[in-house]
């Protein structure tokens, strides 16, 4: 039995095709995957069958070629871009006598990399746990042995059994930890709600420049990188529109083809921003050949999300890499809430800014809301007032009068503007308010 050692970072990788030829650009994906995780890619092999191996998902000569590869380069490792059941892995470490890690196995540890929030880290060691518990049998020979020695023999448990048990309670204990954590988020969005504040969120395909458009719009300073996976965690900075209007943006998880369903499921509380938005700006990079597939795959993540009806403005990201200066495509079949025809794609560069302030009018057309334009005449001892109006972002122009007293011009969505006022007990009806 194959004793399976604590490390190993040499990877040879295997692509089968199933039915056809297997295609250069998810090789290159496949590849770019292993690269994130760490891995030293020592060789590619490649092939095609009608459908996968039971014992071994390939053949017997497939499997001979991959062990005799294995030898020559020294690998320590050896990734499958297929999802493999747990007999298929331990049937192919017993003739490989190395490693073996399939597509859900190679994400997983790339997320586990990543992920730095708390909430982030339930969730990455929950899918690792459930995807491990059916996994538990494959390399260590010493979970198949009864416990023994003084006071331990009989009937007692086998290490596999108690294995099973320790990682049943640690998924029930960061189940109850993940349920705390998303209640504190629906009490956070409950607040945001109530403040009437609207959240967008950024969705696409993982290094579509999702994270380098959200520092780009908000002037954050999330880690954005040139490689799969670069963020996981879920940020939302505060996005100031014109007219004294602002909205908070979501910058959540990139999706990728074939995504495990452990990591649907286990960050289906991270989407969630995503699926309480009121708008989705689906980031798309405009230079990839296989975009439309990539709309396609992240479509359908949206829909096991519950997030597939929201309203969407796809964003076309790297037009500086095509022929092709930055514009909008308007549907005149339908009008956005300002009376105008709605905007379906914006087309622009957030690594050069080339296109963003069409981004933001299309943000600000969609969400357009009735504002209020007043002037507020405070005396010297409202101050809690003056700093709600502040907070809002509301004010236009400040000016302290003769007698002591403040004139606040400010401009602000109409409902947030009467809800600020019942609060603080103001009349809203004249156009000139004195308190």
């Amino acid at each position: 039995m194959f004793e399976r050692p604590r490390s190993g970072e040499s990877a040879l990788l295997v692509r089968i095709g199933l039915g056809h030829a297997p295609d250069k650009d998810e090789l290159s994906e496949f590849q770019a995957l292993a690269r994130s995780a760490g891995a030293e890619v020592l060789g590619l092999i490649q092939g095609t069958r009608r459908a996968p191996d039971s014992r071994l998902f390939v053949g017997s000569g497939k499997a001979d070629e991959i062990k005799t590869q294995v030898k020559a380069l020294g690998a320590e490792l050896v990734v499958f871009d297929h999802p493999l059941s747990p007999s298929q892995e331990r049937n192919l470490e017993a003739l490989l006598q190395c490693r073996v890690l399939d597509r859900t196995g190679l994400i997983l540890d790339i997320f586990a990399q990543r992920a730095r929030s708390f909430e982030g880290q339930l969730q990455v060691e929950l899918a690792q746990l459930r995807h491990m518990s059916t996994r538990l049998v494959r390399g260590w020979t010493h979970l198949e042995r009864q416990k023994g020695g003084i006071g331990l023999r009989g009937p007692g448990e086998t290490q596999l059994e108690t294995d099973r048990r320790l990682l049943g309670n640690r998924i029930k204990t960061l189940r109850e930890r993940l349920d705390k954590v998303v209640t504190q988020r629906e009490t956070t969005r409950r607040e945001r709600k109530r403040a009437e504040v609207p959240t967008i969120a950024l969705v696409g395909y993982t290094n579509a420049g999702k994270s380098t458009l959200f520092n780009m719009l908000t002037g954050a300073h999330a880690y954005a990188a040139n490689q799969l996976f670069a963020t996981l965690d879920p940020t939302v900075r505060r996005l100031d529109l014109p007219d004294a209007r602002h909205v908070l943006l979501a910058d959540t998880v990139g999706f990728v083809r074939d995504l495990p369903h452990e990591l649907v499921a286990a960050f289906r509380s991270t989407l969630q921003e995503a699926r309480e938005s009121l708008l989705l700006l689906h980031v798309i990079d405009a230079a990839d050949p296989h975009r439309s597939e990539r709309i396609a795959q992240v479509n359908q993540v949206l829909e096991e999300v519950g997030a597939g009806e929201l309203p969407q403005i796809e964003v076309f990201n790297k037009v500086d890499l095509l022929d092709e200066r930055p514009h909008v495509d308007l549907d005149h079949s339908e009008m956005d809430p300002q009376g105008q025809p709605l905007v379906r794609r914006v087309w622009l560069s957030a690594q050069t800014g080339v296109g963003l302030p069409l981004l933001i009018d299309a943000i600000g057309r969609f969400v357009g809301p009735e504002l209020v334009h007043r002037h507020v005449i405070l005396q010297p001892h409202h101050g809690r007032a003056r700093s709600r109006f502040f907070a809002a972002g509301a004010v236009l122009n400040e000016k302290t009068l003769p007698d002591g007293e403040t004139d606040l011009e400010v401009s602000m969505p109409k409902r947030a503007f009467e809800h600020l006022c019942r609060n603080e007990g103001i009349d809203c009806d004249s156009d000139v308010i004195r308190i």
